[in-house]
């Protein structure tokens, strides 16, 4: 069974729905997402939008992995972009932008000298930048997208969690 949490919704219509399955509900406050992912959404100037948080376990993730990406091994997030349209929304409706799955066993296998919080909060963030179109595949994008995961982190009190490109990810 999975703790779902109902969508927050604030002045600007922002919602983040938050799914933790089951196993990994006392790893992280869900609150604790929901300011991350809103924290990345506004300092990216994406005040309207909704996206879900997802944090599961090794073998979903792989799944989708091999579904979505032909890659048949476990990573630490996937971000998988909304494609509801928007006469579903609605003209006044914020955008849905996606979604964003988090392996939390992979979370604290790499949360490596700062708290598993600190890098469920890197991986929000690295796949909600996803979802605004950041990539990482050739070296300049690489270096933008983790510097603007760095400015997130920093304004959330999150100084010693690794995104420089030697962290391998």
């Amino acid at each position: 069974m999975d703790a779902a949490v109902r969508p927050e919704e604030n002045d600007q219509k922002e919602s983040v729905h938050i799914q933790i399955d089951e196993p990994f509900v006392g790893c992280v406050s869900p609150d604790w997402l929901r300011t991350v992912a809103l924290a990345t959404l506004r300092m990216e100037g994406h005040g309207a939008s909704r996206l879900t948080v997802v944090v599961t376990d090794d073998e979903s993730v792989r799944a989708l992995n091999r579904t979505f990406r032909d890659t048949d091994a476990p990573t630490d997030v996937l971000s998988f972009g909304g494609d509801v349209q928007d006469f579903l929304v609605g003209p006044e409706g914020p955008s849905y932008l996606g979604d964003v799955v988090i392996s939390c066993p992979r979370a604290q296998d790499q949360a490596i000298g700062h708290p598993v919080e600190a890098e469920l909060a890197l991986l929000v963030v690295h796949g909600v930048l996803h979802l605004l179109g950041y990539d990482h595949v050739q070296p300049g994008e690489k270096g933008t997208m983790w510097e603007r995961q760095a400015d997130v982190l920093r304004s959330l009190g999150l100084t010693g969690v690794l995104t420089s490109e030697d962290d391998g990810r």
